[in-house]
């Protein structure tokens, strides 16, 4: 009989089920097995997959909830493994027509080289890639959200609304991290929707070198202008993605020692990026002998697998359905893309990849749209030469710490 596969690759993302549900649905009415395989692409490389067959019941039951039926893994086939351990029986056993794949950009680029292999030993078949990731930094058109972005922001501004609230109340300060490995979407995003007074993610240095003191600086610049305020609480939030932007040196400084996944990424969930920046702020506001209490808060793994949105639930079933769209009029190689008003369309990697490297380059947050330059002139509280005079009462220096100088904005 014949069937398609379906894999989950990389981190949580709210809506997986969703796209896996529906997906499968749509496939079960054409007459198809729907084989869901775990722990992603280590499924293909071993003579014992654990294969989850998804009927019409189980895809009723799982389509609105969050995190993956189907367990997760960051696992990259090498050469060898393709040479050596490729499990090509089940797929000529299964008769298998279609692999999905639901992930990132690593993801997608190793369902590509799946299909090449497939294609290379004679049995083809197409691969049609979901595209998923909270960081919102896949390079999509017309700046349509990744899938699970949404969901994640409005549990982050859950979170960081009662952060905010804390602060008030307490009149204590709060250093909050949001993920983000490349891009600075989410942190913004939950910033924005809580008025966070100050918001640092990488993009902003798009004039100046990255540095821990600088990026300590805009947090202290924030705290500053809040006492000139007479507020004597606040909440900064900063993307993780600062880390990817800092020369060795800057790491070193730091004191932090990563580890790397298959990806050569650095393992930012493996350490507290709240508790690193909290410990570099209280730092520096003792040697400038500014009293001011912080306290470090992560944002992270608590909004990945939250049930999904309505518009998660929406979109995700589109680019389900897409899938099957996509299938029946002989695309592969590509991603499915849904626009604004649900049309859906293929994205070919070719087309967003880079030429050299072969890599998909992420969307940047655009640090000079109305949107962020509004969000940053008229909610962001720092250090400007208007208050100098009156930020002297607390610093001798108030122009290390205008808000715009450090950037060279």
């Amino acid at each position: 009989m014949k069937s398609i596969a379906i894999l989950t690759g990389g981190g949580p993302a709210p809506g997986m089920n969703t796209v896996v549900a529906s997906v499968s649905k749509t496939f079960l009415r054409d007459g198809y097995r729907v084989l869901g395989l775990h722990s992603g692409y280590s499924a293909l490389f071993t003579t014992e997959p654990r294969v989850q067959e998804v009927d019409f019941a189980l895809a009723d039951e799982i389509f609105n909830k969050g995190g993956s039926i189907l367990r997760m893994s960051r696992f990259k086939p090498t050469d060898e493994d393709f040479e050596k351990r490729f499990n090509l029986d089940f797929f000529i056993k299964n008769e298998v027509k279609l692999l999905v794949t639901v992930g990132g950009d690593d993801t997608a680029s190793t369902a590509n080289r799946v299909a090449k292999f497939l294609a290379d030993h004679h049995y083809p078949i197409a691969n049609i890639h979901v595209p998923k990731t909270i960081d919102n930094d896949l390079p999509l058109p017309n700046s349509s959200p990744t899938f699970g972005y949404n969901t994640a922001k409005t549990a982050g501004t859950v979170i960081c609304t009662s952060v905010m609230e804390d602060a008030r109340t307490s009149e204590n300060w709060f250093l909050v991290s949001a993920m983000g490995r490349s891009a600075g979407h989410l942190a913004l995003g939950i910033a924005g929707a809580c008025h966070y007074p100050m918001v640092v993610i990488p993009e902003f240095f798009n004039k100046t070198e990255i540095t821990i003191d600088k990026i300590v600086s805009l947090v202290i610049s924030c705290m500053l202008k809040r006492k000139i305020m007479g507020l004597r609480y606040g909440a900064a939030m900063i993307s993780e993605g600062v880390f990817h932007s800092l020369s060795n040196e800057e790491i070193a400084k730091s004191g932090i020692h990563f580890t790397y996944d298959e990806h050569g990424h650095p393992e930012l969930g493996k350490v507290s990026k709240a508790h690193i920046f909290n410990e570099l702020v209280e730092r520096k506001l003792k040697d400038i002998n500014l009293k001011v209490k912080c306290r470090p808060v992560e944002v992270g793994y608590e909004i990945r697998c939250q049930n999904p949105i309505a518009f998660d639930l929406t979109y995700c079933s589109l680019m389900g359905m897409g899938v099957h769209t996509l299938f029946a009029q002989g695309c592969t190689g590509c991603m499915v893309y849904v626009d604004h008003q649900g049309n859906v369309s293929p994205l070919y990697l070719k087309d967003i990849q880079d030429p050299a490297t072969g890599k998909i380059l992420p969307r940047q947050v655009n640090v000079n749209s109305n949107k962020v330059q509004s969000y940053v002139n008229d909610i962001m509280d720092y250090i400007t030469p208007a208050v100098y005079e009156a930020a002297r009462a607390y610093v001798d220096n108030p122009e290390l710490f205008d808000f715009k100088k450090i950037l060279n904005w």
